[in-house]
Order: structure tokens, then sequence, then C-alpha cells
């Protein structure tokens, strides 16, 4: 039937599916092949490719389908490298809009010709790339920079972070050949902060040859101020004057701003900020630790149109601050993770009041507010409707199962939750029970009861009665990392997401190769599962369960002492994507039967570590 279907319908219903799946889809029949791949054509997928000869036949393919995002990886200055970047600029470089070279050492010979073979490149990243600017001479030839601006006109995203060399002088150079970026980024570039222009320089009366100062990136600033939306000065140590100059800029219209890690931030500055640029709609103040309730009072006051909020290890924010976000109420995604003063009072306050709608949040991270306890959490769950997606409550210790059937109530559209380390977790909360009357005797109550409904013969498969983990029927992502109180018996019955694609369960002393059968039967389309230092499970489990996990690509097994080679040979035959294993710490497991896995499946990255001689010794293969 599928088969007669035309090809854009069937391209159609294909781009619906996640990008696994649209793979696994592809291997159905030519006409499926053909109209997967006419599906994975979007423009939000980057193809990563590793820098090896191996890979040019690979090149020629992507390029015959017209892809528009690539990133290289492991990209330096040989011969195989220049030979992948020349194929790049030949067969993809005429439909490149996405260029990431992030940690590579490519020369500025094979770099420059990349770039001119892409005249359609829209964003570039080239974080963490220091070989291009080492010797300060990258596009120091004027007919270089020339050919290289008019590839360039279109690039409006560029990446330049974490570039220990990059001084005014190169960064004057690259930038003048990018008229129209809009979105910069110098995350964790080493910004100097002096009252004038830098003295000593060998080019333009501004441009240090020798340092990146803040003084030439104001400049730049104040020239592009029309056109420029997105600024990333997280981790450079902006001073609170400086902050406040960039707010001052004339014309100058930011959309998103990312401060992160800048510690001497004043509350002050930032409200200058927020006056000066209220049209922001994504701020990022985390770890900022200088910043106080007065920052979020500003931020609510001014920002009207804010949507993404991200304010983690912020020590000194209390409720009092958080009631403050009831004024954001175009507020999307917010982050208050690792606010140790936050219980969730105050956000309670400002999402559930009467005067206007509760903003439509999407994503909330509380992890690590230690204060949060059940009360907090029971006002606010309700309060979030069905609009969030995203909830993270990891080590918020203090959350008992009350919580977790709470969630399980009212937020049914989640489609990720991470409860790591959330201790007081047990068995009957993700079953939907009430509460053991007896806690002591609570372990074998429990079994007991879930001995006799299996035993009956009305319902051979039962199901949780009440507000269970399975009524998150769109999960994607579950973290119960370090839960210890759970074991098989809710696990068996509660862990049935069949769209699931990230699992943790990893320090569950009580998980057992029936667990994991179980698991493996109920969420075939994991792509992510964590299961270190589960100590009970054994090659017998991964004997049944492997075979369910056919799209697994990051495995991680580390300190599962009971795990053999066989275990190894039984994931290769049957975890063909697969790309990470980690088995550090696994005690039976040799370095021989590691290297013989990954002879069987080179394109898997292996971890293994073990105690030698006293010291712990971590190899990556």
């Amino acid at each position: 039937m599928a088969e007669s279907l035309p090809l854009e319908m069937l391209t159609y219903i294909l781009s619906f599916l996640p990008l696994s799946d649209q793979k696994e889809a592809s291997l159905v029949s030519r006409a499926w092949y053909c109209a997967a791949q006419n599906a994975l054509q979007e423009t939000n997928v980057q193809y990563n490719i590793p820098v090896s000869s191996a890979s040019l036949p690979a090149i020629k393919s992507l390029g015959l389908r017209g892809i528009t995002g690539i990133g290289l990886t492991n990209l330096d200055d040989s011969p195989a490298s220049h030979q992948v970047l020349e194929s790049v600029a030949y067969h993809l470089g005429p439909n490149l809009q996405s260029l990431c070279l992030s940690g590579g050492s490519p020369t500025e010979a094979s770099f420059v010709a990349l770039l001119l073979g892409c005249p359609a490149l829209r964003i570039l990243d080239l974080s963490g790339c220091n070989s291009l600017f080492t010797s300060g001479t990258l596009l120091a030839q004027p007919e270089t920079a020339q050919r290289v601006r008019q590839v360039l006109r279109g690039l409006c995203e560029l990446n330049l972070a974490g570039l220990r060399d990059l001084t005014d002088l190169s960064f004057n150079r690259l930038s003048s050949c990018a008229p129209n970026l809009e979105r910069l980024s110098l995350a964790y570039c080493h910004l100097t902060f002096e009252l004038g222009p830098a003295r000593g320089s060998l080019g333009p009366p501004d441009s240090s040859p020798s340092q990146l100062s803040f003084h030439n990136l104001l400049r730049f600033v104040k020239q592009r101020a029309g056109r420029l939306r997105a600024l990333d000065l997280s981790g450079t140590g902006l001073l609170p004057e400086a902050l406040k100059a960039l707010g001052q800029v004339v014309g100058l219209q930011l959309k998103e701003l990312s401060l992160h890690g800048c510690q001497d931030l004043s509350t002050e500055a930032v409200a200058t900020l927020c006056r000066l640029q209220s049209g922001l709609t994504s701020l990022d103040l985390s770890g900022c630790s200088d910043l106080a309730d007065g920052a979020l009072l500003a931020i609510s006051r001014d920002l009207g149109h804010l949507q993404r909020l991200r304010l983690r290890k912020l020590q000194r924010l209390t409720d009092a601050g958080c009631t403050a976000l009831g004024g954001l109420r175009e507020l999307h995604s917010l982050d208050l993770a690792e606010c140790c003063l936050v219980s969730g009072r105050g956000l309670v306050q400002a999402l559930g009041s009467g005067h206007r709608a509760p903003a439509p949040l999407a994503s909330l991270s509380l992890a690590y507010c230690s204060s949060l306890q059940d009360a907090s959490v029971f006002s606010l769950i309700p309060v979030l409707g069905l609009s969030l997606r995203v909830l993270d409550l990891s080590s918020c210790v203090a959350l008992t199962n009350r919580t977790l059937q709470a969630i399980c109530t009212f937020l049914t559209h989640l489609s990720v939750l991470r409860l790591a380390w959330c201790k007081e977790l047990q068995d009957w909360g993700l079953l939907g029970l009430g509460e053991p009357t007896e806690e002591p005797t609570q372990g074998p109550q429990l079994h007991q009861e879930l001995e006799h409904r299996d035993s009956g013969p009305k319902d051979p498969s039962p199901q949780p009665q009440g507000p269970s983990l399975l009524m998150l029927r769109a999960l994607k992502e579950l973290d119960l990392t370090a839960c210890s109180k759970l074991t098989d018996a809710s696990l068996t019955k509660v862990l049935q997401f069949p769209e699931l694609r990230q699992l943790s369960l990893s320090l569950l002393p009580a998980l057992t190769d029936k667990g994991l059968v179980a698991v493996a039967r109920g969420c075939p389309s994991l792509e992510h599962l964590v299961l270190s230092h589960c100590s009970l499970l054994s090659d017998e489990g991964w004997a049944q369960a492997a075979s369910s996990w056919p799209r697994l690509q990051h495995l991680n097994l580390a300190s599962c002492g009971q795990l053999t080679e066989q275990t190894l040979d039984t994931i290769g035959q049957a975890c063909k994507q697969l790309r990470m294993l980690d088995v550090a710490m696994c005690p039976r497991i040799s370095m021989a039967a590691v290297r013989h896995f990954q002879a069987q499946l080179p394109q898997v990255t292996c971890i293994q570590s073990r105690f030698v001689g006293g010291a712990d010794l971590t190899l990556t293969l």
C-alpha cells in the first residue's frame, strides 16, 4: 500500500518522524529511501562529518542531496584534512548555509579556500579554532579579505567563543568581511577593559595586535547597532561600567544577551541595561553572583517581552524577588537552578496571581534548589498547566512521592522530566498507589500487593491505578538517577514509553535483570541510556534486552561489576547505531575485549578505566 503512494506524500509523512526513525524508514525500500532523503533536508539538521579520507564518498553523496548544514570533527593541518576541506567546498559549498569547525585546527590557507567555496553561508562557528588566530595574519592581505567579503555578505551569525589568541586586529579583519552580522559570540574570550584606545597598535589607532579590548568591541557595536540583535559575552569578566556602556549605544536594539559567569556585574548595571534595552527576549545572567532581588525586579519592570530567562547560581536571589516574575507575561523558559534560597513560594505567588492569565511556561528548571518543599510544588504545579514540556527538579532532595503524583496528575504533556537524586521517591509513588500505612513494612507490603495483582485471573496485565508515571505518555526524556529506593516492583510496570529517547537509571542498587528486560520491552526507541553503578545487572539480562534497542547511540555501563565481554558481544551484534560506550570501572571487561569490540564497530568511542597501581587510569579509544 505504502509503495503506491506518491513520493511527495511519502516525504510529507516521514517528515513528522524523528531523525533516527527517518533513517530506519529509509531501509524499507528504494521509494522509502528517496522519500527519507527528501525529508531529511531540513534547515535545522546538522551533519557531523569526521575528517578522514574515508569521509570523502559521504561528502559527495551529501552534496548531491543539497545538504545545508555540517560540522567537521577531528580537523587539523594534515593533508587528509586539506583534502576533506577541498571536497566540502566543491560538493557542499554552493548550498552550505551553516558551517561548524569548532575545536578544529585548519591552516589559514585551507580555511580561506573553504570560505571562498561557500557563497551562501549564514552561520559560521569558529569556537576554539585557535590555530587560525595564533599568527595574527588571517585575512591580512587586502586582496584575500576582499574576496572573502564577497562570499560572506550573507553571514548573519559568527561564533568566536573560547579563542585565546583573538585580538582587536584579527577580530576587525574578520568582522569587516561580514557586514551583515546579526549574532556574535565572544564567550570566554579574554577581554581587557581600558578607558582609552589600546596603546602600541601597529594597525588602525584602536586595533591592538596583542589583545582583545572592550573599547574595540564597543566601537564595533556602535558601528553595527542598527543590525546587531544577539551578543554572547559569557565568561569575559564584563564590568558594570562596560555593561552600562553597551546598553547606552544609540540605535542598539538587542533581542538576546548572554552574560553567563560575569561575576562582577552589579544589580545597578543590570537595571540600567534593562531600561535601555527593553526589547530583549532572551537574557542569561547565570553565575553573576553579585546580583540580588533588585535585578529581577528591574527585569520584570522593563523587559515585558522576555521569553527566556536564565538565573542559575544566583545565591542571593530569594522568594521576594521571584514574586516579580508575574510581570513577565510572555515568559516561555525559566531557569532558577542552584538558587538555594528559592523555596518556590514566590514563584507560586507570581504565576498564580489572579489578575491576569499565567505566563505560558514551556520549560522550568528548579534543579538543586535545596529549599524547595512539597507544599510549594503542590501549589505551583496546577498553575503551570498543560503548556509545560520540560521540568527539572534534580537534586531537590526534600521532594517526595506526593510531588511525583501531583506531576502525573496535572502535567500530562511533559516531554522531559528530570528527578535525579530525589532520594525519597519510592515504588508506590511511581505506581500511583496510596501511601503504605506502616513505613517499616512498606517493601514487603508493596511486593505482596503486586504479586497478588499479578496472580489475578481477571487481569493478566495489571496496570497501576491512580496518577502513576504512566500518565506522562508524551515523555521523551526521563532521569531517575540515584532515586535509590526504586526497585523492579515499579520500574517493570511504569517504564512503558514507546517514544522515550533518553533514560537514566544510574545508581539504582536494586535494579536487576528483570527490570532491565522490562525496560527494554517498554522503551524500544531509546537512543541514550545510562545504567552506571547498577551492580546487579548481568550478561544474562543484556542477552535478553539488547535486541530491543537497535537505535541506541550512547550507552553508559560504568561500574556495572558483573558484566563481562559477553555483554560487549551482545551489544555489538544488536546495537549497530552505537556511537559511545562507557565501560569504565567494569573489572570483568578487559582492554583486549574493548579493542575487539571497537574493531567490529570502529565508529564507536569506547571509554574504559580501571585502578592501576592505586591510580585510576582512564582510556578513550
